[in-house]
């Protein structure tokens, strides 16, 4: 009997904690309290609460009545078995504590209550006792849609918020519940089709097959900078969001910057949902909690983003793959490249790894026939590729004294000339790197600029 007294026996089921927990803890489910394996719920853990998992396995043999019961089940979609499974797949491969990769998962902590609806305003039919122009303004533009938000329908009307808060109180408006807005916009798959080339397209549809065929498979899409990379695999996203799939894109924190968010928007007419280190804390819980909700369809981030507990991923691009900024060095130590991987193996949905310099293990894993492999021989657009060359500073030294090839120096002075600038890159050379006056600390710099002047000192031997 439990200790209600009721015939049944208190239930106990395990749940991991996000801390350096070697395995999820033993808690008691209060009667009448519904969990199930990936619910978060709120537990204790010595004197305070804390979020955690309901997982999967045995639980402790003890008395239920000496288990301390869970707080409160959360509003919030439960993480998926797919998701369970490569927490503890990274957990085992990586050695590290289970807790610390739950951790990773729930980043957000405020977002696992459901956001909050927001008061909005809909129109009544009813006309004020006295019509202004901006009145006017303001009736016109609430045609537009069913229901708005007090400023936004100011904004619309190009008014101020008493105009549309006077037609309140003359009954022309009433109030109404609105759904809290998208992080960001859906994405139009037929929004900005780029025109590409029969090399490009033959690779685009490769990768969109592979979507449209279901199952899990990894592809590597190599080709020059410049080749189109991007274009080609916004392709295999297009094909994604018509399966009514979600994408994640992981791209090295330093590669997300404005321009790759502006080509998304040109391409599906909305940016995609950010996730990196300067996200402001609000915007990260509402893109999470969308996410989770199924409701945000990309999401571009760094490398954390590959812990986002998505509801539908149907398929994982990670761009620039060879970069070492995939690498998390401190707690759990990973590479977001062969996680991604993992997970799009446990959720058997496409893989895709671009890059112009494909690291060796993604090179010899194309090679073996493990990844397929998709090539891009020509740039985009036709353009040409830059013109290199190689100067032999034993059949053109550089005159006494100097270091530039008179053939380096000739290609500088016709690019000056041209109006063009040039731009030349040097390994540390001197005898120091620059000159500093022991008495004052003064640093001798250049005198146009604040380049510290390189100390040379000639050094004959004996």
């Amino acid at each position: 009997m439990s200790q209600t007294g009721q015939l049944f026996e208190t239930r106990v089921v395990p749940v991991l904690v996000p801390l350096p927990a070697e395995r999820p803890y033993s808690y008691a489910v209060p009667d009448g309290m519904e969990v199930a394996p990936g619910s978060i719920v709120r537990v204790p853990l010595g004197p305070r609460q804390v979020a955690g998992v309901v997982w999967n396995g045995a639980t402790d043999r003890v008395d239920a009545k000496k288990l301390r019961p869970i707080t409160r089940v959360f509003d919030c979609p439960p993480l998926d078995a797919t998701m369970r499974r490569f927490i503890d797949w990274v957990a085992d491969y990586t050695l590290s504590p289970p807790g610390l990769v739950v951790r990773m998962a729930l980043r957000a902590p405020a977002a696992f209550d459901p956001e909050a609806w927001i008061e909005g305003i809909e129109a009544t039919g009813a006309s004020p006792d006295r019509m202004t122009g901006a009145r006017e303004r303001v009736l016109a533009a609430a045609q537009d849609a069913p229901a708005w938000s007090r400023s936004g329908l100011a904004h619309a009307a190009g008014v101020t918020p008493s105009v549309v808060d006077g037609l309140i109180k003359q009954g022309s408006f009433r109030g109404v519940r609105l759904p809290p807005p998208p992080a960001v916009a859906a994405p139009d798959t037929g929004y900005g089709r780029a025109e590409l080339n029969a090399d490009q397209r033959a690779g685009a549809d490769s990768l969109a097959a592979s979507v449209a065929k279901g199952g899990f498979s990894t592809t590597l899409l190599e080709g020059v900078t410049g080749s189109g990379k991007t274009e080609v695999y916004f392709e295999a996203v297009a094909r994604a969001l018509d399966e009514g799939r979600q994408v994640l894109i992981l791209l090295p924190e330093i590669a997300l910057t404005q321009s790759f968010i502006d080509r998304f928007h040109a391409r599906f007419g909305a940016p995609p949902a950010e996730w990196h280190s300067d996200v402001a804390p609000r915007q990260r819980e509402k893109i999470w909690r969308q996410v989770v909700e199924g409701r945000v369809k990309v999401v571009a981030g760094a490398r954390s983003a590959l812990f986002l507990p998505f509801q539908n991923l149907g398929l994982i691009i990670v761009d620039e793959e060879h970069d070492p900024a995939y690498k998390q060095e401190e707690r759990t130590f990973y590479h977001a490249r062969d996680m991604a991987v993992v997970r799009g193996s446990l959720g058997k949905f496409p893989v895709i790894l671009a890059s112009a310099t494909p690291s060796v293990e993604t090179r010899v894993n194309a090679a073996s026939g493990r990844y397929g492999h998709v090539r891009l021989a020509g740039r985009f657009a036709e353009a040409a590729m830059p013109d290199l060359s190689l100067i032999d500073m034993r059949a053109a030294p550089p005159p006494r004294g100097r270091f530039v090839s008179p053939v380096l120096g000739k290609a500088i002075a016709d690019t000056i000339a041209r109006g063009e600038q040039a731009l030349l890159f040097l390994n540390r050379r001197g005898y120091a790197p620059l000159t500093l006056c022991r008495v004052c600390g003064h640093r001798f710099q250049c005198p146009d600029c604040s380049t510290w002047l390189t100390h040379w000192a000639r050094i004959t031997s004996t």
